[in-house]
């Protein structure tokens, strides 16, 4: 059976790609847009949970709007789910992310100026140019400082030094972004910003990142290790860097200790230690 998180179809309507393999009453190609909003929540139905988050600029296509709805699939891993169609809007190339923690965009090319509003870390941006060795001008007329960008095509090296930029950021279940993220939200941030393609949810990240270690393998920085509906990566051979709802936060901790603690919650014992193949 396919996995319903990335499949995109419901009563009304699928994607074309899926034609002669789900019944639907109509199937569509999709329209591409982007997110318009600093963060939003893409959710199981309309109006329903949040299973993950979008930051600004990045893409979705668009099966289906109906009654405020857009029924659309994340670009970035392919995950299926609903926005607001007030959240989204035309897709222009982005030439930029954002690599800070967080930054703010202005109405006015000046910091002592009221922010208009802040984005995260991994937002998306495209800039139509320069304006002074501190602000660069965004397509959509607002302002960022220059130094909490890169090139979009501009990959970061070490995931964990990407997650240690986010040690502090509060838990969130289904979180994306450094306002707020769980487990594999991390994970995913980390892995983007270095250019490695990543599912959204730890299972997916269980079954595609990586090879498998054996269990008496030494464990290095980069590896991640898994349990059941958890990850984190290992900081160095005996400590861990994860979002969890232990420290409600991105935060280090001992491996040891985390095993024994996660053990004694209920959640079992470690599943899988991974290595990712980009990882020195």
């Amino acid at each position: 059976m396919s996995d319903p998180r990335r499949t995109p179809v419901n009563p009304r309507v699928a994607a074309k790609r899926l034609l002669g393999v789900v019944e639907a009453p109509s199937f569509e190609q999709g329209t591409l847009a982007s997110v318009s909003q600093p963060l939003v929540d893409l959710l199981r139905e309309p109006g329903g949970g949040r299973d993950r988050q979008l930051c600004m600029g990045e893409t979705v296509l668009i099966y289906e709007q109906h009654l405020g709805w857009a029924f659309v699939e994340a670009t970035r891993d392919g995950y299926v789910g609903y926005i607001s169609v007030r959240d989204i809007g035309d897709a222009p190339e982005p030439t930029h992310r954002v690599t800070a923690r967080s930054t703010h965009l202005y109405e006015e090319p000046d910091f002592k100026m009221r922010e208009k509003t802040a984005i995260s870390f991994g937002s998306l941006i495209n800039l139509v140019g320069p304006v002074n060795e501190r602000f660069a001008e965004t397509g959509a007329g607002l302002y960022i400082p220059t130094a909490h960008l890169s090139l979009i095509d501009e990959n970061e090296a070490d995931p964990v030094t990407v997650s240690e930029r986010l040690l502090g950021t509060p838990y969130l279940w289904g979180g994306n972004s450094s306002f707020g993220t769980d487990c594999s939200g991390l994970v995913q941030m980390a892995c983007l910003a270095c250019g490695i393609p990543c599912p959204g949810d730890a299972d997916m990240q269980e079954e595609e990142l990586g090879v498998h270690l054996p269990d008496d393998a030494p464990l290095q920085r980069g590896d991640l290790i898994f349990w059941h509906g958890h990850v984190a990566w290992m900081a160095d051979a005996d400590t861990l860097i994860h979002a969890n709802a232990h420290h409600m936060a991105t935060a280090y901790e001992p491996f040891a200790a985390a095993c024994a603690r996660i053990k004694e919650q209920g959640d079992g014992p470690v599943t899988s230690r991974k290595r990712l193949e980009l990882c020195p």
